[in-house]
């Protein structure tokens, strides 16, 4: 745990416990969590398009657990907003968490494209990326390696949910594959690797979202101020 400019930036551990607090001991559900964080990566999203959303082609790359469901969320919120978007998964449905696979339902009852072979990611305005969350530790494989260097070499404008894939969110390193995000949204408090130089060019512009954790949760963390007092959408 480290502070900067009144911040707090916390390690992946630190951040489980967080998670696990507001859930366990505020009994904070973690759809809401989840809502709250997919909405204010599809507010970021439009903000990207320059707030033009009707029309414009998005693709939502996610994985198994609830960094996917966060993007699945997002993607969501931008389909009923008038974007033309598709979603492509990682994984295989049998090896998704149930909370991101009745994300997954919900798209595909709304008529949401899945994907799972879209690897040259052509012609699309916007990628966002939910492929892995902060717990990874040593390279991605398989088909998420595969989604993260389509997305490297794609010459699209990429958004990070909460850190880019292929980012060990303690300390920065980039594994092989990593994700080069033109943003990165982060969620709660920003992660402790993205203060190591050798982050800044996966990271690109930083911002940090409100996902409606108790204010006792972050003051028992070291986060004194409040950080949300403006807008929920925060540039780090």
């Amino acid at each position: 745990m480290e502070e900067r400019a009144g911040v707090v930036f916390v390690t992946a551990d630190e951040m489980r416990k967080i998670d696990d607090m507001t859930i366990r001991e505020f009994r904070v559900d973690v759809l809401m969590l989840m809502e709250n964080a997919g909405r204010a990566t599809a507010m970021l999203a439009m903000r990207m398009l320059q707030g033009t959303i009707l029309g414009k082609r998005v693709a939502c790359l996610v994985g198994g657990g609830n960094n996917g469901g966060d993007g699945m969320v997002a993607a969501r919120h931008l389909a009923n907003w008038g974007a033309d978007v598709k979603v492509i998964v990682g994984t295989t449905k049998d090896k998704m968490k149930d909370v991101p696979l009745g994300q997954l339902h919900i798209l595909e009852k709304m008529g949401v494209p899945i994907l799972s072979t879209d690897y040259a990611l052509r012609d699309y305005d916007l990628l966002i990326d939910g492929l892995i969350g902060y717990g990874l530790e040593g390279n991605p494989r398989d088909r998420v390696a595969m989604m993260i260097e389509g997305a490297n070499s794609s010459g699209h404008p990429v958004l990070a949910l909460d850190l880019p894939s292929g980012m060990n969110a303690t300390t920065g390193e980039a594994y092989d594959p990593c994700i080069k995000a033109t943003a990165t949204l982060t969620l709660a408090l920003p992660k402790t690797g993205f203060l190591s130089p050798s982050a800044s060019p996966y990271v690109g512009d930083l911002y940090l979202a409100d996902i409606s954790i108790p204010r006792k949760v972050y003051q028992s963390f070291g986060q004194q101020n409040i950080l949300f007092q403006k807008e929920t959408l925060l540039k780090v």
